[in-house]
């Protein structure tokens, strides 16, 4: 477990990529762009525990039309900075079948989470899957899928800040920044 002073350090080694400003002004953008989408699909809304928490947070209020509300949590972190093996702490519930499912996660990496949630959703019987993602990372490598809805491409480092973490700290901040 790190101490206050320690997960100060790690705020004061990392630098904002991305203001409260834009991150609001990009969910505005996004509630646009799935109302256009999906306003009129009565979807089932599915935020990724625990890092989208803070974005499904910010979304929802934005999104005016009906949905369902529920939570998956599928991890590969557990507050590490690297991947590992996923661990369904929560899996999808029944209630999938014959839905258009709208998935809300706080960054789509490399795309292996998602693309497992998209798996597992289709084979229990999704009429449709679409991913929305606060942040996208930028990276050389290919991905499995690409989300469908995305507020901000951000760069090949370790980022944090709206609901994700830097080593299990900061998912609260308005604004997201980078490790230096």
């Amino acid at each position: 477990m790190m101490s206050a002073v320690q997960a100060r350090e790690l705020w004061a080694n990392s630098e904002e990529i991305v203001s409260a400003a834009e991150v609001q002004a990009s969910l505005d953008r996004m509630a646009a762009e799935i109302t256009a989408k999906m306003g009129d699909a009565f979807p089932l809304v599915l935020s990724v525990m625990g890092g989208a928490v803070v974005f499904t947070g910010m979304l929802l209020p934005k999104l005016a039309f009906p949905l369902e509300f529920d939570y998956i949590h599928l991890s590969r972190y557990n507050n590490k900075t690297v991947g590992g093996e996923m661990q369904w702490r929560v899996a999808p519930r029944e209630s999938v079948k014959d839905r258009v499912v709208l998935v809300l996660d706080d960054i789509l990496d490399e795309g292996e989470t998602m693309a497992a949630i998209r798996e597992r959703i289709m084979d229990m019987g999704a009429k449709e899957f679409h991913a929305a993602v606060l942040c996208e990372k930028t990276l050389t490598k290919i991905k499995p899928m690409h989300p469908d809805f995305c507020g901000f491409a951000v760069p090949d480092r370790y980022v944090f800040g709206c609901g994700m973490d830097a080593k299990g700290y900061w998912r609260n901040l308005d604004s997201i920044r980078a490790l230096v």
